[in-house]
Order: structure tokens, then sequence, then C-alpha cells
């Protein structure tokens, strides 16, 4: 019995990691299309997310990952534009600027954000299922 090639095993394991990291995108957007409504972001004035943390997982140029309505994964990115000509600014809100970022994660990391994701996603329907509210 020939000894197969080592890559073989690698490559059957990274098109598993796709395949699992496919049905957990589907099931995430079925799961954030059922939260009506869909919660804001703490401290943010646009934008809507929930805030997903993955212990073990080291993004250096990632900042806040949150789930978007769309059952995607973004980077939130909270800043404000202070126009070079305006040195007196009566609105605060009139700088802010948020902006929801698509990730591009390795199917390896986005099992772990996605699946933290989904939990979230579903301890919030449960909540609110036992308040009696909406889903």
């Amino acid at each position: 019995m020939a000894e197969s090639d080592p890559l073989e095993l690698k490559n059957e394991a990274d098109e598993a990691l796709e395949r699992a990291a496919k049905r957990l995108r589907s099931l995430l957007k079925e799961a954030a299309g059922r939260l009506d409504p869909f919660p804001p972001f703490p401290g943010a004035f646009f934008s809507y997310g929930i805030e997903v943390e993955a212990p073990g997982i080291s993004l250096p140029d990632v900042g806040c990952v949150v789930l978007g309505q769309d059952g995607e994964l973004y980077e939130l990115k909270v800043g404000q534009s202070i126009p070079a000509l305006d040195l007196e600014i009566s609105d605060p809100v009139a700088i802010r600027e948020e902006e929801l970022k698509a990730l591009d994660l390795h199917p390896r990391d986005y099992l772990v954000f996605g699946y933290n994701a989904l939990v979230k996603v579903v301890e919030i329907l449960l909540e609110r299922e036992a308040e009696g509210g909406q889903a």
C-alpha cells in the first residue's frame, strides 16, 4: 500500500475548514436575520452590530470585530473627521465617522469568530423569547 502525499492530508483538512466556514456563514446569516430589531452597537450613533470576541485568535491589524445586520463579520472603525477650516464644532455628531469594514478571515479564524457570533445571537434570541418580546 503506497503512502499518500502528505499535502493531500492538508488539502483535505483545508477543504473541511472551507465547508465548515461556508455552512457557519449560512447559519449566521439566518440567525442574524431573525434579530428584529437588530441591536445598535453600544456607544455608536449610526452603526448596528454585535461585538464578537475570539479568545485565542490574534489579529493585530484588526480592531473591534462585530456581526453586522447582514450576518457578516466586520471591523468597526470609529473616529472623527475634523474639518480643517472649522475650529469650533458645535455638533460632535457631525464630525463622527463610523465605518464597518468587511473582514476577509481565514476559514480557521472565521470558524472561531463566526461560532462566537452565532452563540451571541442565539443568546439574544432566547432572552427576547423569555421576555415575551419579538425575536
